[in-house]
Parts: structure tokens; sequence; C-alpha cells
């Protein structure tokens, strides 16, 4: 894995993608639209909805909340689990997801931001990005607090591993059916719904706090991605564990990581102080006196 202090520039007009690099990208749906030639019935559905949300608690609770934000805390061991979940989502290693998405808050909307819709476009901002040259390091200056663990920089570099024996799990549970459904289809629908926080809750949806960006809340996206399309409320206080603050706001990640609480596995859940998520109304108010 190299790291130097420019693994993630300032994302330019001259932008390429590296088209070589993103070969296996391509396979991933080529075989994920296979998954149609194959036998398709209750089992394997069950199965595909267990693959899919499974691991988008993995991208949610593991990948963002935790590692990229540090929402909550865990035992070293459930930490590596966390990591090992995540990457079954193919979506690269640990450290190079959290370091890109801490860039990303530091940036966010802005020309530095890798995958701003409102900066370089919705295409780019969903999957343009991630087969591009400037995001194929990972800057270890973003992410020092969890190098320092040998178990995860393995795991970050062989970030392979994870997917590769889920894919394995599944042909074993399913047949053909298994490993295209459950495993190739599931992980292009996760892939893409992961990104669509990236793309979509920066041009749709509703802008309850003034967050200095373009994000924005979605119910339809927050019931897609477990929580995380209460993108708004994540953007205005970005330390929290829940991103749904109000009881009517469904945030699945966050339920998850309560029963966890309970249990003992993980702890100090972080959530928004009364004031913060009062803000709310004073910024109504002065919306309705502007008016």
């Amino acid at each position: 894995m190299q790291a130097t202090a420019e693994s993630i520039p300032a994302v330019a007009n001259g932008e390429r993608i590296d088209w070589v690099g993103a070969i296996p990208f391509f396979l991933l749906h080529v075989a994920g639209f296979a998954a149609f030639f194959f036998d398709f019935n209750l089992k394997i559905l069950g199965l595909c909805l267990l693959s899919y949300y499974i691991r988008m608690f993995g991208v949610t609770g593991g990948y963002h909340r935790y590692f990229s934000h540090r929402a909550y805390k865990t035992s070293r061991a459930f930490q590596f689990f966390l990591a090992f979940l995540a990457q079954s989502s193919a979506q690269k290693g640990v450290l190079w997801w959290a370091a890109h998405h801490r860039h990303h808050h530091k940036y966010s909307d802005t020309e530095r931001d890798l995958h701003s819709p409102k900066q370089h476009g919705f295409w780019w901002a969903q999957v343009g990005w991630i087969l591009s040259t400037s995001s194929s390091g990972t800057d270890l200056k973003y992410i020092q607090d969890f190098a320092k663990y040998p178990e995860l920089r393995w795991l970050d570099k062989y970030y392979l591993v994870s997917p590769t024996l889920l894919g394995v799990a599944c042909w074993l549970l399913g047949g053909w059916s298994g490993l295209f459904w459950v495993f190739f289809f599931s992980t292009v629908c996760l892939f893409h719904g992961t990104f669509f926080i990236n793309s979509l809750t920066h041009v749709f949806g509703k802008v309850r706090y003034d967050s200095g960006d373009e994000s924005k809340n979605s119910l339809i996206l927050a019931l897609v991605t477990c929580g995380e399309g209460w993108h708004n409320n994540h953007h205005y206080y970005q330390a929290s564990a829940n991103q749904g603050w109000f009881w009517w706001e469904i945030d699945f990640t966050y339920y998850v990581l309560k029963l966890l609480s309970w249990v003992g596995i993980v702890w100090d859940l972080r959530t928004p102080p009364a004031h913060i998520k009062a803000r709310t109304i004073a910024s109504e108010a002065q919306k309705s006196r502007a008016a």
C-alpha cells in the first residue's frame, strides 16, 4: 500500500479514469447482470436481501460511523470483525475507505471533494471518482488512528480476501444461483446503494440544517442504506452514531448498534446534543421571517 502526502489530490477537469484498473469493476457489473440467466426463487431472494443488508450494516456501521467518524467505541476484536464484514462489500480496504471519506468531509462540495456532484457531475460522484487515478492511493495522514493496527493494515492490503470468501460461501449455499444472485447481483446493488449517498443526497432531498454544503435528507435513501439517507443531519454533526435524529427518521444501523450496546459489544454511542438538534427550529423561524 503506497501512501504519500498527495495520495488524495484535488480533482481537476482533466482527471481521467484508470481503465485498466477499472476492469474488475466492469466485470463485477457483467456478472451482476448475468444473474438473470440463473434460477431465482424465495430462498435466493431471502439470501440476496440478507447479503445486501448485513453488508450494508458493515459499510454504514463499520466503514462509516466507526472507522470514518469514531461515533462509538468497541473492542479490538470486534473492530477487526467490522472491518472484515465491511470489506465483504468489495469497496476496497477499510483504511482506503475511511481515509477518503474523511477527506470528503474536509472538502465537502468544494473543488477538492473527490465526489461532489455539484463540482464534478452526477456520474463522477457515483462511480467516476472511484475508478480514477486520483483515488487509488491511501493517504495515511487521514487515518493514522487506525493505521497503527497491523491487522487492519493487512486487511486493507488484501481487501479481496473477504469478498472472495463470501463468494465461495454463496456458491456452497446456493450453487450458481447463489453465486450470481446472492453475491454478484447483491454486491452491485450494494455498491450503488452506498454511493447514492455521495451523489443523490447532494442533489435531491430536504435541507434541515445549514451544513455549509449541498447535503440533504432523504427517507427513501435512508431505507435503502440502513439510515444513511439522513445526510444533512450527518453533515451538520458528523460525530453522531445515529443519523436519524427524530423518532420518525428510520435508522436501522443505529438500532443494531443500540442492541449491540445493550450486550456490551459496543459502547459510548455518541448522539447529537439537544441544542444541536434544536437549531433547526431557529433556522426555520429565520426562514419564515425572511419570507
